[in-house]
């Protein structure tokens, strides 16, 4: 692990493996390139970060690509979220314009500076694809999180990347099934390891959601200084608590007005006390 600017960059083993057998295969030089491209990419997220004050512990370079681990962004609003992500993508435009300018002046020429333009553009494509934790499926979570309540937002984004995950799989092994290529390795092992870490994530919905409640505190704080008004949400005496949970939005504050059978409101409740009453597994809010 090397510590810099406060950052911790990790290696995965596989792709130190990666990097020696490229020494002994030839492509040491191709696979430096686009170890560059992949750590600038992160880069630009932790630069993003940095602006809206969260802070990036780690920087993981994994066999296919790299992760920037980041503290809890439970507070972020959709928009930085979507930024943040972004910034990622950007920098490979950014590089692609740099060295178009330099190829233009006439300081690059060759097959390397194909390489690389290329390289830029496939990374950032592949990384806006809607697929979780790629940066395509965090603008696409982030997205649902507008319209959505905060446990529908994990759930249809995730279905989404499960989705995804799949056309990448069977996009992989199409041109061997269908006799008109050879297996793209690569792609089918990027597209299962997303397949399973979805799979994964959506069987644990039930936990990120409670962290999302336990978490839920702050934002009355948050909310009081910004000034802004409750979103208020009706809902019948008999309601069960988890089915009035679901119904919370991440960028809002609730205030839950219970309505008896005879559609008459009997009392007006704050969410901190619906969530308290749930993770007491108090039936009664």
């Amino acid at each position: 692990m090397i510590k810099w600017g406060g950052i911790n960059i990790s290696f995965h083993p596989f792709f130190i493996l990666i990097m020696l057998a490229s020494i002994f295969t030839g492509h040491f030089l191709e696979l430096l390139a686009l170890f560059a491209i992949v750590f600038v990419h992160e880069l630009g997220h932790v630069a993003c970060a940095r602006l809206f004050g969260i802070h990036v512990s780690t920087i993981q370079m994994l066999p296919f690509g790299g992760v920037a681990v980041m503290e809890d962004t439970g507070h972020l609003t959709a928009g930085r979220e979507v930024a943040i992500a972004l910034a990622g993508p950007a920098q490979n435009l950014l590089m692609i314009g740099i060295s178009w300018l330099l190829h233009a002046t006439g300081i690059w020429e060759g097959p390397f500076f194909s390489y690389f333009v290329e390289s830029n553009l496939l990374i950032a494509l592949f990384n806006l694809l809607p697929i979780l934790p790629l940066d395509g499926g965090k603008v696409c979570q982030a997205l649902c999180s507008k319209g959505l309540p905060f446990h529908s937002t994990l759930v249809w984004s995730l279905r989404i990347s499960i989705l995804f995950s799949l056309l990448v799989t069977v996009y992989s092994v199409a041109p061997l099934v269908l006799g008109y290529g050879a297996l793209q390795m690569n792609l089918l092992l990027v597209g299962v390891f997303l397949l399973y870490s979805n799979i994964t994530d959506y069987r644990n919905i039930p936990y990120r959601f409670l962290r999302f409640l336990v978490n839920r505190e702050n934002e009355f704080a948050r909310h009081l200084l910004a000034g802004s008004l409750a979103q208020p949400i009706v809902a019948d005496k008999a309601k069960p608590l988890d089915g009035l949970l679901r119904l919370f939005k991440r960028e809002k504050y609730h205030f839950i007005y219970i309505m008896n059978a005879q559609g008459n409101i009997v009392a007006v409740v704050p969410e901190q006390r619906v969530i308290s009453s749930y993770l007491r597994g108090d039936p009664g809010a």
